[in-house]
């Protein structure tokens, strides 16, 4: 009897990452601005270390799919929302600096509202996303809870990490304190359903949002 070869799943490349030690703040700075905002490249940079990261499909596309199911939740829950996007956030009294997939104030949103973000007198937003598929250098947990972000959600691929700060570091959490009626097989859910057709996705999350809040009789 012959036994059959164990199946390998292929490996995920979401992105390319390059890697430079020993860089100091303001020479972060000036790649930031030479750089420039108009790029598809991403810095962080946490204490010397400098990663850029080029985002591939496969991490544009989840990144773009957590992005439509935040929306919906925030929507269909009645919340308020301003979104950073990948808005750099730099804070150079903690000699670190970011910019995330995805960046949200929901629960912080009216003291923001209309204007310009200052980290300097604002707080940081209320919920940060971002899609690791390869490795990476930043330990991101450390990095965001130093920031005082209030959630992380992190995503490789596979697997949807929900960080909750406590203190000055996260508890892995099994739901979103900020979206706490979804659970991560819904999220799971969503996102298999969005492979093949992302309409159909939006619209059975809308649907299932409205049946969980609705009152019942």
């Amino acid at each position: 009897m012959v036994s059959a070869a164990p199946i390998i799943a292929p490996l995920l490349i979401g992105e390319r990452r390059v890697v430079f030690k020993n860089i100091t703040w303001q020479g972060y700075q000036q790649l930031l601005g030479i750089l420039g905002e108009h790029r598809a490249a991403r810095l962080t940079f946490d204490r010397g270390i400098l990663e850029i990261t080029m985002p591939l499909e496969e991490h544009e596309f989840s990144g773009r799919l957590i992005e439509l199911f935040v929306r919906i939740l925030v929507v269909e829950l009645g919340l308020k929302i301003k979104t950073m996007g990948s808005t750099t956030l730099d804070r150079s009294d903690l000699d670190r600096g970011a910019e995330p997939d995805n960046a949200y104030y929901i629960q912080n949103q009216s003291r923001v509202a209309g204007r310009k973000v200052d980290l300097a007198i604002d707080p940081p937003p209320d919920l940060v996303v971002e899609v690791d598929i390869t490795h990476t250098d930043i330990n991101k947990p450390a990095l965001y809870a130093a920031m005082g972000i209030p959630e992380f959600w992190r995503y490789d691929g596979c697997e949807w990490r929900i960080y909750q700060l406590q203190g000055n570091e996260y508890l892995e959490v099994p739901n979103s304190p900020t979206f706490p009626i979804v659970s991560k097989e819904k999220f799971y859910e969503f996102l298999a359903v969005a492979q093949k057709d992302e309409v159909a996705a939006e619209i059975n999350l809308r649907e299932w949002v409205r049946l969980s809040i609705e009152p019942k009789s």
